[in-house]
């Protein structure tokens, strides 16, 4: 499975450790440190995801589980929770053009708590699309500190195609206007990033 180059400086130290310790007659620590670096590599495993060839549906920004599929003040929200086990490229829901990037430094609450959608670290990306405004907010999680994203303003982006990552445990918020799109998911539900439905289009362009 494809890993992304941005486990290379956390998976490099450890396995060279744990050569260097193998040579020296330190089996065990290496094979610890071996066993590390292989799970470094696995959490930023990246594979391929295929959308499904429905115009109308938007599929998931994240892989895990649903924690709110909800509407409220006109806003349609859809939360995904991100375990450490779970792949964290994030994806675009839904085809459209970045129309502005906003970085936000915060704390750094545990992610399935409410709170961290205001308070957390987090970066809010926007797209204009054909159907209206599509918003989704990649959230930095207890364990969490960095997140990298490659979506600029003005840039296009297909449905499926990869925005970002959050290393080492998040969650990322999916807004569309309630009047235009309705959930697919309940709180719970288990999702792919790229794959998963996860609402559909209900009002005419």
């Amino acid at each position: 499975m494809p890993v992304r180059e941005e486990a290379f400086p956390f998976a490099a130290p450890p396995a060279v450790a744990a050569v260097a310790l193998a040579v020296l007659g330190f089996y065990a620590a290496g094979l610890v440190l071996g066993l590390a670096a292989l799970a470094v590599c696995a959490f930023f495993r990246d594979p391929d995801r295929h959308p499904g060839s429905d115009p109308e549906v938007l599929v998931s920004p994240a892989d895990g589980r649903i924690l709110q599929a909800s509407a409220a003040d006109g806003v349609l929200k859809i939360s995904v929770f991100m375990s450490v086990f779970n792949v964290h490229v994030n994806r675009c829901p839904w085809s459209g053009t970045v129309e502005s990037v906003t970085y936000h430094p915060g704390r750094f609450l545990a992610a399935w708590d409410d709170k961290a959608s205001l308070d957390n670290e987090q970066v809010r990306i926007r797209y204009r699309t054909g159907r209206g405004w599509v918003e989704m907010v990649m959230i930095a999680g207890l364990v969490a500190r960095r997140i990298v994203y490659w979506a600029r303003p003005g840039a296009p982006f297909g449905t499926g195609e990869r925005v970002g990552l959050i290393r080492f445990g998040s969650r990322v918020d999916l807004f569309l206007p309630e009047a235009s799109a309705r959930a697919l998911v309940v709180p719970g539900d288990r999702v792919k990033a790229g794959a998963t439905p996860v609402a559909r289009w209900v009002a005419a362009p």
